[in-house]
């Protein structure tokens, strides 16, 4: 169980919470021990849902998002004697328009297992549910997974999404080049190891370009478009979903993470995001698993291809025009895994090593390599 708080509640409080759903029909059970000043006992619960997850409000400002083992969401219609798969996802990530794709089109009506959704709040509390045996699979980085492989838990990683974030200024901006970003006021949403601020700073280096007039405002990546919009800064590097909303309404992507990395010599597109999970579960349950990443590529390629398919899932995007829908899909669909081989994975090797450099060690670790089996290998 993981909270994220804002302030300390009294023992004597009672705190006033509210689940936030979306989408399709699930069995959703909660099971919430004692946390600080609240106990609640075993319940069952029924919802009109694609993902729930719950957020709790004191008088005192205590606020919680209760998850791991809060919520564990069933499909229905899937046999308990299957071989079972937790798989941790954030309650609005983008991984949900596939989850909800293969409800929607009956991709999970043959398959060999059964998947249970268990929503996060961040991608933080995910890495703690999969290290705590809370899930079997969640959805993060290979170089989170090769610096936890080095320290024995055996993780893995099977790519998911080759979707990179992007810099992106105003449509009137002067800023045209990374030389014109020298001295401006940037949004990083990553923070300081964000990796395409790191491998930016990697380019400019490079091309002899010095950013170290650069004024970096970090922040959550939608505080920072807002930021963008009032013109409090010049540019923005955000996560691709949040760039995309910005290129909808008009806003323009000088660079993305794709282009960086084509910039320092690298040809190859390398995935950024993918599942995660212990080598040795995988191994123990491949044909669950494998069948998954395979039913999962599928659901991705539906929504890509099929304009009903991708219609059913809009509303989980929150978009509010179809200007942002469209440029949406657009990236999403960029970002499908055309190919994951040795020629990849030796270019993840290449952006390892300016990554490990760059941030000395603080992102990657202390091996200067990524750690042997860090990728899955797809049977």
């Amino acid at each position: 169980m993981v909270l994220i708080r804002e302030s300390k509640a009294t023992a004597h409080e009672k705190p006033q919470c509210i689940m936030h759903t979306l989408g399709f029909e699930y069995n959703a059970y909660a099971a919430i021990a004692e946390i600080a000043f609240l106990e609640m006992p075993f319940k069952r619960f029924v919802f009109q849902s694609t993902l729930s997850f719950m957020t709790c409000k004191t008088r005192s400002g205590f606020h919680a998002f209760f998850i791991t083992s809060l919520l564990l969401l069933s499909f229905p219609g899937q046999s308990a004697d299957k071989p079972s798969i937790r798989l941790g996802a954030l309650a609005f990530g983008t991984v949900n328009w596939e989850l909800a794709a293969l409800k929607n089109e009956g991709l999970l009506n043959t398959a060999e297992f059964t998947l249970h959704i268990v929503p996060m709040a961040t991608p933080q509390a995910g890495k703690i549910a999969l290290q705590s045996n809370a899930v079997d699979v969640i959805v993060s980085d290979w170089i989170w997974t090769s610096r936890m492989r080095g320290t024995g838990t055996g993780f893995t990683f099977y790519p998911y999404s080759a979707t990179s974030g992007a810099i992106v200024v105003a449509a009137d901006s002067p800023v045209n080049t990374l030389q014109d970003l020298a001295d401006k006021r940037i949004g990083i949403a990553g923070g300081e190891l964000d990796k395409n601020w790191l491998l930016l700073q990697a380019l400019a280096r490079d091309k002899n370009i010095d950013l170290s007039g650069v004024n970096k405002i970090y922040g959550a990546p939608p505080l920072l478009n807002q930021q963008l919009k009032q013109q409090r800064i010049d540019a923005v590097i955000n996560y691709w979903h949040f760039a995309a909303r910005l290129e909808g309404e008009g806003y323009r992507t000088i660079m993305k993470g794709t282009d960086i990395i084509r910039s320092l010599g690298i040809p190859q597109t390398v995935p950024t995001l993918g599942y995660v999970f212990r080598q040795s579960w995988g191994e123990s349950q491949s044909e669950a698993i494998n069948a998954f990443l395979q039913l999962t590529r599928n659901a991705k390629n539906l929504l890509c291809t099929n304009d009903a398919a991708w219609q059913k899932v809009v509303p989980l995007s929150q978009a509010n025009t179809p200007e942002v829908q469209q440029k949406l899909r657009e990236r999403y669909c960029q970002g499908r895994v055309q190919q994951w081989g040795i020629a990849q994975q030796q270019a993840a090797q290449t952006i390892y090593h300016h990554l490990h450099a760059l941030s000395a060690g603080k992102l990657t670790g202390t091996s200067d390599t990524i750690t042997p089996g860090t990728f899955w290998q797809l049977h």
